[in-house]
């Protein structure tokens, strides 16, 4: 859906890989929520980076457009936040959007204030933290959580947490482009453990990612032998790692299909990956997020 009003100053941006983001979030949450209406439980959606709720239609990679203010009325789209928001046939209890940018979390507060709408709750803090600490009540609640960082934002240690609730379907974007642009072609063994290797075992949750490399014995000009480890271009063995551990995590609540997100370029930004909360909905999520991952 497109909308026009002056935007906030500052919004992400994507061409149509955003779109198929976006359109496959939505149905998904249609099907949800129609799925459960006659059930007991309350639902609830979380967009765990939220942004603006507003993005500017403009391909690229995980960036941010900063609008002049001559600019500042154009034709722009709705965030999955703002469309769960306006999801009528069943409408989420509670709305949880979470952005840790202040001037994002400023305008999403502008969002529900202009709505007046008390189902929407704003928080201003690492979406880390909250998803890992908030007391969710998981027997009467039941609900979706986006998790749709511009990067290496997702701690494994927060995935782990959300299998445990066994109350959330999630969708989650793997950042591809940005892990394979961190990862170097080439490196000496053994390697000093640093900042990168610290990022990439918080978000696989473990070192598995360095099964990318294969190592070979080089004679250096001093007639020595050193070890030189060296990876394949492409994303995707970075891709068939994390399933493999998202596998082994949610079992048989893991949906083995999973979309590429690709720019302009046929570049790989993201890998769109589904999980199923509470297995009792194992059948119809599965069914439903396969179709929806398969036909865009």
């Amino acid at each position: 859906m497109t909308t026009r009003q002056p935007p906030p100053r500052s919004l992400p941006f994507g061409g149509l890989w955003t779109e198929q983001k976006l359109n496959i979030v939505e149905k998904y949450l249609k099907s949800f929520t129609t799925a459960l209406k006659d059930q007991a439980f309350n639902l609830m959606y979380i967009d765990a980076f939220a942004g603006t709720g507003l993005i500017a239609a403009r391909d690229g990679g995980p960036a941010r457009l900063i609008l002049p203010l001559k600019r500042a009325r154009r034709e722009f789209l709705e965030g999955s936040a703002l469309r769960a928001m306006r999801i009528k046939n069943k409408r989420f209890d509670r709305l949880i959007w979470i952005e840790q940018d202040i001037d994002n979390y400023t305008a999403l507060c502008r969002i529900r204030d202009e709505h007046n709408d008390d189902r929407i709750q704003v928080h201003n803090t690492d979406a880390n933290d909250f998803l890992s600490k908030h007391d969710f009540n998981s027997t009467q609640w039941r609900g979706v959580l986006l998790l749709d960082p511009f990067g290496t934002q997702v701690q494994w240690a927060t995935i782990e947490r959300i299998a445990r609730l066994r109350m959330l379907d999630m969708w989650i974007l793997f950042p591809v482009w940005t892990i394979e642009r961190m990862l170097p072609r080439t490196k000496i063994v053994p390697s000093k453990s640093g900042w990168l290797e610290g990022r990439l075992n918080a978000v696989y949750g473990c070192d598995a990612w360095n099964g990318l490399y294969r190592i070979e014995t080089r004679l250096s000009l001093f007639d020595s032998h050193r070890e030189i480890a060296w990876r394949e271009r492409g994303a995707r063995g970075l891709t068939a790692i994390y399933k493999n551990r998202l596998r082994d995590l949610f079992g048989s609540r893991f949906l083995d299909q999973s979309l590429p997100l690709k720019n302009s370029k046929n570049r790989v930004l993201f890998e769109l990956m589904f999980c199923v909360g509470h297995p009792n909905g194992i059948p119809l999520a599965r069914r439903i997020a396969r179709h929806l991952v398969r036909t865009f």
